[in-house]
């Protein structure tokens, strides 16, 4: 794959530029990379139109700034529309997984012009504004249980765990979240145990040796390369944004307009937290929404575990969003 690096307003992006033609930008999550979208960087190319998929901020060879506000879905947005300009892209099809849908849904809803059709993998667009702020919901939720967003928001904590286990955590975190593993038992752990607060590293499973159905050794290297260098800060500074993130959000739910698909894990923990309700009320705010795919026996990771699959569902829904001839 061909890495590009580029520097707009300031702010230096690593990112994936391969094709020509119609623009599709791929926006991954945590513990992401660029690199989780090799499975179908080749296919959208073969289609016809060009990828790019960004390190996102924080991580891979990203920059990653030291202030939490640069993480928030706002923050990622401007940034993404910066980087499309100074590309000269003036529209794309816009794909996001985990922390990126959050952040393809606010560059369609602040940069309408920008986005010709909007693919969410994993995290709905449910936007019910919550009462209290999710620092405080999260903290509830870790009284009664390890609540890995409350061990998330503070500082240094995880940070000094997951550093100093890079290639351990990145292998159960994928594993645990993957179908293969149900996720929640974790949560019959405690936050603390005997004085002492639990890390993430003592609440998940071990990791099945590799190779794996979907992930192999080397391509864990890569991974386990690119947080070793950087650390899992700029990663998780987007958790540590959750309480600005809901500052910025409107007490009036916002619709997005733009032709849109949903694809998910028919296992993956994220859909059981938000709720089977969050499908319907998806629904609701997007009237473009052409569809909600689920593929049984995948989890969170479906651009990985289900590739083929997730592949020819992009190619299709780009095709019918954002034509060669447009």
């Amino acid at each position: 794959m061909l890495y590009r690096r580029l520097t707009v307003d300031g702010f230096g992006w690593t990112f994936i530029d391969e094709g020509s033609g119609p623009v599709v930008l791929l926006c991954h999550g945590f513990p992401g990379l660029a690199y989780s979208w090799r499975h179908q960087v080749q296919p959208l190319v073969a289609a016809g139109y060009r990828v790019i998929a960004p390190d996102m901020p924080g991580y891979g060879g990203t920059d990653a700034p030291t202030a939490v506000a640069e993480y928030t879905y706002l923050s990622a947005a401007a940034r993404l529309d910066a980087l499309l300009g100074s590309l000269n892209i003036e529209r794309a099809v816009v794909v996001g997984h985990d922390f990126g849908a959050p952040a393809a849904w606010t560059l369609a809803l602040e940069h309408p012009q920008r986005v010709a059709g909007l693919v969410l993998l994993a995290m709905p667009y449910a936007p019910d504004r919550i009462p209290i702020r999710p620092s405080e919901a999260f903290g509830y939720l870790a009284q009664k249980h390890f609540f890995h967003f409350d061990y998330f928001m503070q500082p240094d904590l995880a940070d000094s765990e997951l550093d100093g286990r890079p290639r351990e955590f990145l292998a159960r975190i994928f594993h645990a979240l993957s179908g293969d593993y149900r996720y929640l038992d974790i949560w019959e752990h405690p936050s603390h145990r005997d004085g002492r607060r639990l890390g993430y590293l003592d609440v998940l499973p071990e990791a099945p040796e590799l190779p794996w159905s979907w992930l192999t050794s080397e391509e864990l290297d890569v991974y386990h390369s690119a947080f070793k260098d950087s650390g899992f800060t700029g990663g998780l500074n987007w958790y540590r944004a959750a309480d600005l993130n809901w500052e910025h959000q409107s007490a009036q739910p916002r619709m997005i307009e733009q032709p849109a698909h949903f694809l998910c894990g028919g296992d993956d923990p994220v859909l059981t937290i938000a709720g089977r309700g969050a499908i319907d009320r998806m629904g609701e705010m997007m009237p473009g929404l052409r569809g909600a795919e689920t593929y049984a026996g995948a989890g969170h990771f479906i651009q990985m575990e289900r590739a083929d699959e997730v592949s020819a569902a992009l190619v299709e829904f780009v095709r019918s969003a954002l034509p060669h001839d447009r």
